[in-house]
């Protein structure tokens, strides 16, 4: 067949990288116009591209092609050496006959007669890419002559100069030869043709690691798993070497020297001396002590040894450190706080969980336990989440020869959150609505790792979608922060990840500057003028009371708390008002706490030898107050108005 096109403007439209250039032409025809091995014969005559190919050839032969291909792909060489032959015998002129022959005898461990074949192949088409790559690949891997091998490299580069992937199997042939320095060369110039190829940038790092540049394979096989879309094979690698180059890292350089630099600088600006010990009995892997609230005249930071990377932790109490104390110089710090009534509010939000823990056999005390471990748990969660975003990001920017460090330990501590929340007995025993929620920060601390050092660990956590798209919004509001982010706004995020996931209740954000100053004179006062925090609102409190009221009222008169107060009435008023007083302020220190109307056994000091049911407590609670200190009774909550009536109607007859 032959095909004839004139120089004219058509055939530039039909190959427009060709025009005025005759050989580029040629070149772009020849490519084109190619049927698997079978190259054309193009030239320019006349005032016309000629394109002839040979059909006959095509026809006859590739199929008994194709056939060798699928043999060198099961391995068959034997056979596919004995086809190739015979196709070598009768088209001699196919350049791709003879490099198949050099791939086979290579592969059959016979270099010198495989370079033979390649020459046959080059002699025939001086441009076979596949052809020139093996023979560059031969000199290296099996002549130990780089020399030689980068002269037919070079040679594939003018034939596909901007090809990275070429340039990514040529370092990788020189790499898996321990040339590693060689090998590099290629790998950036791969990259700078694609830089989006994580093949290559996973190389670039590995090669890096050959020579000793553990910083710079750290960064490119982050870039590498950051590329990398897929978790396959060489996004494992990527990540299995991100970890052994940082542990080289921190090894090479002195952490402790960066901790103590900082804690010498933080020293200087705010004038508190800080000391650093290990405590392996802290609940967490490290915590700050500010001195104010341990009455020192020092912070203490303390860590646990065994975790990797501990300068980690070591900087990251002292940015808190820092945080709190601009957040103080801006008069706008904040004390995160619980109080009984919050672990009261907690435990009562669990009493289902309770019970059915105690229908499996374990003992009161040890649930008691459990759910203070609980409470404490989820409201240090609560608390660090929002805040250990802004140190990271601080401890990231600020301190680049941290990064090794920082990425290690960040890694431990969410493998450790991983197992903490999908482990198959921890998931059994915990309480789904905990579980979800500290899955939940668990999984915002993961974002955060993802945004700095490119390792997903999301899936790991095993997510529901309701999960995911809470901690996804939640990390959303802290980007929003950080961009200005003044100083005491991450108090704010506190506040409302708490409202959020509904955990307000178990916890207070107080204004450092009222807590402080309270010295011995201000607290006896205050307990003078309201011994039972009456005039302290308590949103606690008030739940779990309309919490009670909704359960036991009805909207009619309570006859059971009816008859208990007509006895109260005919009893306080034989007394004088002080002892009345005395009974109710007693009695309003078991209501702090909740009475619940189902227990039995209340005492109270000033009545000595009496004994108490539920309402019976509630009735001489309403009329204790009622007689002795009416201006505060409706303070109390208690919606018994109807019944008391009644009852002082009785007690007068």
């Amino acid at each position: 067949m032959t095909i004839i096109h004139p120089l004219e403007s058509l055939i530039y439209d039909l190959f427009p990288d060709a025009e005025g250039d005759d050989q580029k032409l040629i070149d772009a025809a020849r490519r084109y116009y190619a049927v698997g091995p079978y190259d054309p014969k193009v030239q320019i005559s006349n005032g016309s591209l000629i394109v002839e190919i040979d059909d006959n050839t095509i026809i006859q032969q590739k199929a008994r092609y194709d056939k060798v291909i699928a043999f060198c792909e099961r391995g068959q060489f034997a056979q596919a050496k004995k086809d190739v032959i015979e196709l070598i015998k009768e088209s001699p002129q196919i350049s791709e006959y003879h490099r198949i022959l050099g791939q086979i005898l290579s592969e059959e461990g016979d270099q010198e007669a495989a370079i033979d074949a390649l020459i046959d192949a080059l002699r025939w088409n001086p441009k076979n890419e596949w052809g020139l790559l093996m023979m560059g690949n031969i000199f290296s891997k099996y002549k130990n002559d780089t020399e030689t091998a980068l002269k037919y490299y070079e040679a594939v580069l003018k034939v596909k100069p901007d090809d990275h992937i070429t340039l990514n199997n040529i370092g990788a042939n020189l790499m898996q030869n321990g040339q590693a320095k060689e090998a590099a060369v290629y790998f950036e110039r791969a990259i700078a043709i694609n830089d989006d190829y994580p093949n290559t940038q996973y190389a670039l790092a590995f090669t890096a690691e050959m020579q000793g540049d553990y910083e710079k394979a750290f960064e490119r096989s982050l870039i590498a798993l950051e590329k990398n879309k897929r978790r396959d094979g060489l996004y494992s690698n990527s990540f299995h070497l991100a970890i052994d180059t940082a542990s080289q890292l921190t090894k090479e350089r002195d952490g402790k020297a960066i901790v103590d630099k900082y804690a010498k600088e933080l020293y200087g600006k705010y004038g508190k001396a800080i000391k650093i010990e290990v405590d392996n009995e802290i609940p967490t892997a490290a915590k700050l002590e500010i001195a104010e609230n341990h009455s020192r005249d020092y912070h203490l930071v303390k860590y646990k040894s065994a975790y990797p990377a501990v300068e980690h932790l070591m900087m990251h109490e002292l940015v808190h450190l820092e945080l709190a104390e601009d957040a103080r110089a801006e008069g706008v710090n904040q004390l995160y706080i619980t109080k009984p009534h919050h672990k009261n509010s907690f435990f009562y939000s669990l009493e289902k969980e309770a019970q059915r823990l105690a229908k499996q056999g374990i003992p009161e005390n040890n649930i008691a336990t459990f759910f203070t471990a609980l409470f404490e748990g989820i409201n240090r969660q609560n608390f660090n989440a929002p805040v250990d975003l802004f140190i990271e990001d601080i401890l990231y920017s600020r301190y680049p020869q941290l990064r090794p460090f920082q990425f290690l330990s960040l890694l431990a501590l969410i493998q450790e959150g991983i197992e903490a929340t999908t482990k198959p007995e921890i998931v059994k025993n915990m309480h789904p609505g905990m579980l979800s929620i500290s899955k939940t920060f668990n999984l915002v601390n993961a974002l955060h790792f993802k945004n700095l050092y490119k390792v997903d660990l999301l899936a790991d956590h095993k997510p529901t979608k309701l999960e995911t798209d809470r901690a996804q919004t939640m990390y959303d509001e802290f980007l929003e922060y950080r961009a200005d982010k003044g100083p005491g706004e991450e108090y704010e995020i506190v506040q409302h990840w708490g409202n959020d996931l509904k955990l307000d209740k178990f916890f207070e954000l107080v204004p450092e500057l009222e807590h402080r100053p309270r010295t011995v004179e201000n607290v006896l006062e205050e307990i003078e003028n309201d011994p039972f925090q009456l005039n302290e609102t308590d949103p606690a409190e008030d739940r779990k009371m309309k919490q009670f009221i909704e359960a036991h009222s009805t909207g009619e008169v309570n006859m059971a708390v009816c008859i208990f107060m007509v006895g109260a009435i005919q009893l306080f008023s034989k007394q004088p008002k002080a002892k009345v007083k005395e009974t109710a302020f007693e009695i309003a220190m078991l209501g702090r706490t909740g009475i619940d109307p189902k227990k039995d056994n209340y005492s109270v000091p000033s009545l000595a030898g009496m004994k108490f049911s539920g309402y019976h407590m509630i009735a001489y609670y309403y009329v204790s107050w009622a007689i002795a200190i009416p201006e505060m009774l409706v303070q109390l909550g208690l919606p018994f108005d109807q019944e008391y009536k009644i009852a002082t109607q009785l007690a007068n007859k």
